[in-house]
């Protein structure tokens, strides 16, 4: 396998950064980044100390002399805890699998514990919440939701929580419920720039009444949460599992994104020799050309790289229903895994 992606597929770390030569001396060749330290196997122009890889804000294409260099600020795939598993819980557990994230469900009660296994929980574990957390290490791509079925049981879950490392934590309840449990851990010592992070009460305000609004409201929060988080959605468990399988495969990732188009530079998606594509990075014709673009590559011993810009805004693509418009540069990359 390409030593680039041999190494991501192993890396362990919660957030790390990428870089790739698109023009230039060097052109297709990559480096990761951890710790702001370029890794083994990284091509030689990355050993040297470059400064816009070691600013963590730093992403997106930078000119450096002859050269253009992508760089990422790549976010391991983003996790979900759900502690309590309630009717409120089983929505947002359906609702979080569609927009991508490995859920996990903490309860005490098993009759709950299975009805969140059968909305789609990855994980569901059933123990006192005491005990769950206690084996909860959370990280900066970790979403909390404290959605139990009473306040006691919530002063439980936030006490842990807030003391765990997090990208978001929110916490059902009233506007009276919250404010004293504030009061309550200030007391306690709790830092106040901590309780002011505390998403409570949790979701959008957008009236929300039934267990299926309530979810809408508490993805809706947390999707405008992770889009200002300046890291890609970087690989996906099905996408490290494809690098380690046995398959030959195409790795798209959009490097430029113009006007409206609907994915973000950094996007990924990969084809797979059997066909199978693995993500997105729009769908409708521009994702078509693509996945066209990739079969030829993988049929083609020679061809190991490729660009190619998709306009979304001509005729074309109105048939075929982009209706955002704008225009993508996607870098294709021929993984060899065998």
């Amino acid at each position: 396998m390409n030593s680039f992606f041999n190494a991501v597929s192993k890396t362990e770390s919660e957030v790390y950064k990428t870089a790739l030569i698109l023009e230039g001396d060097g052109a297709g060749e990559h480096a990761l980044y951890i710790e702001g330290e370029p890794q083994e196997g990284a091509y030689p122009y990355f050993l040297e100390r470059k400064d816009y890889l070691a600013d963590p804000d730093t992403v997106g294409t930078v000119t450096d002399g002859d050269r253009k260099v992508f760089v990422e600020s790549v976010g391991r795939p983003a996790e979900m805890v759900i502690c309590g598993g309630g009717h409120v819980a089983v929505q947002v557990v359906k609702l979080a699998k569609m927009v991508g994230f490995h859920v996990t469900v903490y309860e005490d009660r098993p009759l709950f514990a299975n009805n969140a296994r059968a909305a789609g929980a990855d994980v569901v574990s059933c123990m006192s919440f005491e005990d769950n957390l206690a084996k909860t290490t959370g990280g900066p791509n970790v979403y909390f939701l404290i959605l139990t079925r009473g306040h006691r049981f919530d002063m439980v879950c936030l006490r842990d929580l807030l003391k765990k490392p997090y990208a978001y934590i929110g916490m059902i309840g009233s506007r009276v419920r919250v404010r004293a449990a504030k009061e309550t851990l200030l007391e306690e010592g709790y830092p106040a720039e901590k309780l002011d992070s505390l998403h409570s009460p949790i979701g959008l305000k957008i009236g929300a009444e039934t267990p299926e609004e309530l979810a809408v409201s508490i993805l809706a929060e947390i999707i405008d949460v992770r889009s200002k988080e300046r890291k890609s959605g970087g690989y996906t468990k099905a996408m490290l599992e494809a690098l380690r399988g046995e398959q030959n495969l195409i790795v798209a990732t959009i490097i430029e994104r113009r006007g409206s188009a609907p994915r973000k530079a950094g996007t990924k998606m990969m084809i797979l020799e059997d066909g199978r594509c693995i993500g997105t990075i729009g769908g409708g014709c521009a994702e078509n050309d693509v996945i066209m673009k990739a079969r030829y590559m993988l049929q083609d011993e020679e061809a190991e790289q490729d660009t190619v810009m998709v306009d979304m805004t001509g005729r074309e693509a109105e048939d075929e229903g982009m209706v955002c418009g704008g225009r993508i540069k996607v870098f294709m990359e021929k993984v060899h895994v065998r």
